[in-house]
């Protein structure tokens, strides 16, 4: 025979009281109840816990140490039970999530602040990735959600669109390319261009759009940082390929953007989650705190 939780929580009570009829009142028992509980305890421990006199319950030795014993696995599992009451609140808990740098410096700074405004007690761990390293973080679970753009359908994920940014072409200054209003990607591929990691939405996306217009673009510079692009276009190095909503071009406002067309690149930032999996009500808490709400204006 085990010891139950009400048996040590009876044990507890009376030792912390010294009375049977105030530990009985505490627990919101009748006294009898509660001596048929530590009756049973002493049973199944095969031990006397008290010693019972004109000044009360005491414990003996051997039930002190069990007292004590008991004191902390109910403490422990207090713990363990308000903390995730809390968590079933959605008022604090932990959630990973992956990101797209370039969502990362633009977007994301709003809505944890929107998050911490309304859950202070929620933790976010955020990871950076290109669209595959996205993806593939929370299809294996190492992450819960992720905001990125999903280049193949995987029937593994599912995702909820955020909103939409367009590709630019980043111009030196001086460029020729500077009094067009737009440049169709046959004319761009052309040019000595600075490109993103072949593994980056970016470049998949762009690499896509040249095979549409029947070209192949040969990257002068290969970089896997926006900021690294950005400073090489200053340089003069090359013409840069990079999303509108990018926090890079916002700080080079000497740089001039121009949209691409022939085709548009637009791409498709969304939020992204294993099919079929529940959320942890941190998670759910950030996802509603990312879903654009009515009158929200697009991020790009």
């Amino acid at each position: 025979m085990s010891v139950s939780l009400r048996q040590m929580r009876a044990v507890v009570a009376v030792a912390r009281t010294g009375s049977l009829g105030r530990a009985a009142a505490l627990l919101h028992l009748s006294q009898p109840a509660l001596t048929v509980q530590l009756r049973e305890a002493e049973t199944a421990l095969g031990l006397r816990l008290f010693d019972r006199g004109a000044r009360g319950a005491v414990p003996t030795d051997a039930g002190q140490g069990l007292v004590e014993a008991f004191a902390r696995v109910l403490e422990d599992l207090d713990a363990v039970v308000a903390g995730a009451k809390e968590a079933a609140a959605g008022r604090a808990g932990l959630v990973r999530l992956a990101v797209l740098p370039s969502v990362g410096t633009t977007v994301l700074p709003a809505v944890l602040l929107r998050l911490r405004a309304a859950h202070p007690g929620i933790r976010v761990i955020v990871r950076d990735a290109v669209a595959g390293g996205v993806v593939a973080l929370v299809r294996s679970g190492t992450v819960e959600l992720g905001i990125g753009t999903e280049i193949e359908r995987d029937p593994e994920i599912e995702v909820t669109p955020l909103f939409e940014d367009q590709m630019v072409a980043v111009l030196p200054s001086g460029h020729r390319f500077e009094t067009r209003r737009a440049i169709p990607v046959s004319e761009l591929a052309g040019e000595a261009l600075v490109l993103m990691d072949p593994e980056s939405s970016v470049r998949t996306l762009f690499d896509r759009a040249c095979r549409a217009a029947g070209t192949i673009p040969l990257p002068a510079y290969e970089v896997t940082y926006m900021s690294t692009a950005v400073a090489l276009v200053r340089a003069g190095l090359g013409v840069g390929v990079l999303p509108s909503s990018a926090v890079d071009l916002r700080v080079a406002p000497v740089l001039h953007t121009r949209p691409i067309r022939a085709p548009e690149i637009r791409r498709s930032i969304s939020l992204i989650q294993r099919a079929g999996r529940s959320l942890s009500p941190a998670a759910e808490a950030l996802r509603s705190s990312l879903l654009p709400r009515e009158g929200d204006p697009n991020p790009s």
